[in-house]
């Protein structure tokens, strides 16, 4: 099997290594001349910006970010005959795959989302979606989920549409809580000393929000005025806050009370396994807590 990575950045970087260890030949074509020494000295690649090379390969995926997706979609199609394979690895699914089948009149196009990050020791246990349109990407979206789940990954196949609307709790939610949590944090002059004394559920919060806070921004700015749903997300996070801290202002902890059992019994309703889950949860933290002392 050989195959084209278009784009090194961190997530192409991480699929040239999974390629790499599964054996296959790997091409790589990236326009960032700065980065050829680097590829060359930690993954033995000798990169290219020249696009015609995909012709000679089995497979493309296409690891570049939104905004310059169309470019390098356009650049390959030329060269993409009716056997070869174009993956695209973009967080968002509808507009990649429009995109794709736009320009890519030859061979078989499939809009990929692996649900993890550049960190991951392994695809072994991620959550990988897929979503194919037409029949020919529906037929090897279901060879294709059989190797990725006998590598270890939970593979879902669904429509790019419900995909993208999906991102607006899996992506956009966790991320503006984590931004507002930070953005509101960082006034007050307690903030390190808070995180000293801290228990588990500050511990934990503080620790999603500043691994949020640390990313991209640029890519995530992108990722959130794409997102379809974003903002109707963003109006009834608003909404919801401000019931909440309408209750606080009138110091009704019966109201807050009834609030939180409602929610409760709705969550316990909606997974039964949540209480086990729940305390497996706080285990491991309180173990980490008690290693970092």
């Amino acid at each position: 099997m050989k195959i084209a990575v278009i784009g090194a950045g961190k997530m192409g970087r991480w699929f040239i290594r999974f390629f790499l260890n599964e054996g296959y030949t790997v091409e790589v074509i990236e326009k960032n001349e700065r980065k050829f020494s680097t590829l060359k000295d930690e993954l033995g690649i000798n990169p290219t910006k020249d696009y015609s090379i995909v012709r000679n390969v089995d497979r493309i995926m296409v690891a570049v970010p939104l905004n310059n997706f169309e470019e390098a979609i356009k650049s390959i199609s030329p060269y993409i005959g009716q056997e070869q394979v174009v993956l695209d690895i973009c967080s968002l699914k509808e507009k990649p795959v429009k995109i794709m089948h736009k320009h890519i009149r030859f061979g078989t196009t499939l809009g990929m989302h692996p649900l993890f990050g550049p960190g991951a020791k392994s695809i072994s246990g991620h959550n990988i979606v897929l979503t194919p349109v037409k029949y020919r990407e529906k037929r090897f979206a279901q060879e294709f989920k059989k190797w990725l789940e006998e590598k270890g990954a939970n593979v879902h196949i669904m429509s790019p549409k419900k995909h993208d609307k999906l991102m607006s709790i899996v992506l956009y939610l966790p991320h503006i809580v984590g931004l507002l949590v930070c953005d509101t944090l960082v006034e007050y002059k307690f903030y390190d000393e808070a995180k000293k004394i801290s228990g588990t559920s500050y511990k934990l919060l503080i620790t999603l929000a500043e691994s949020i806070a640390l990313e991209d921004p640029e890519f995530y700015a992108t990722l959130h005025t794409s997102i379809p749903e974003a903002e109707k997300m963003g109006v009834k996070l608003l909404e919801k806050l401000e019931q909440w801290v309408n209750i606080v202002r009138k110091k009704d902890t019966e109201m807050l009370t009834k609030r939180m059992m409602n929610i409760k019994s709705k969550i316990e309703k909606i997974n039964p396994e949540y209480t086990k889950s729940y305390q497996n949860m706080y285990n491991i933290l309180e173990s980490l807590r008690n290693i970092n002392g």
